[in-house]
Order: structure tokens, then sequence, then C-alpha cells
């Protein structure tokens, strides 16, 4: 199963070190825990949206950029995780045959 908090805490770190800056000054430029930033790179809290704007403005990354990475790593692991599916039109009709 994806979880989207995983990946975006994936996100956000990749971004954090990619800056190399560390959680203190994240936290600082950010005005949250550290404790409470780690906990989000870990995937185990939930950034509400007001509080993923302070990171991406911290980490100086802009919010769209954030997402859509996120968005491309959770389409990657679906895609890597589910069966495969018939692309099918509108109507019912078969795009493709799965030979």
């Amino acid at each position: 199963m994806v979880l989207f908090r995983r990946m975006l805490g994936d996100v956000l770190r990749a971004e954090r070190m990619e800056r190399g800056m560390t959680l203190r000054e994240v936290s600082a430029a950010a005005r949250v825990s550290l404790g409470y930033i780690s906990e989000i790179e870990r995937g185990q809290k939930e950034a509400s949206s007001e509080l993923l704007a302070s990171l991406c403005g911290a980490l100086d990354v802009p919010l769209s950029e954030v997402l859509r990475d996120v968005s491309d790593a959770v389409a990657l692991e679906e895609a890597a995780t589910m069966p495969t599916r018939i692309p099918v039109r509108a109507g019912g009709e078969v795009v493709a045959s799965a030979a």
C-alpha cells in the first residue's frame, strides 16, 4: 500500500539534504519543532497544508514542486505494485489487446 505521508517525508528529506540543511536549521526557519519535522520525514506524522507551506518556505522550494515529486513517487510505486490494467475507452471499448 502506498502511503502518501511516507512519500512526502522522503521528498522533504531529499530536498533538505540537497540543500545541505540540518533538521535544526529547517526547524528554526519554519518555526516547527525539530522532533515533529523528523517524524514527518520518517512518514510517522501527517503534515497540514500550513505546516507543509512553512517547510517549503524554509527549504526555499515551491510547494507545487514538492507535490509534483510526491505524485511522481506515488505513481512509480503504484506501477510497481499494481497489476497491469487494460486501457478502456469511455464507451467500454478495449483500446489495445492484452497480447
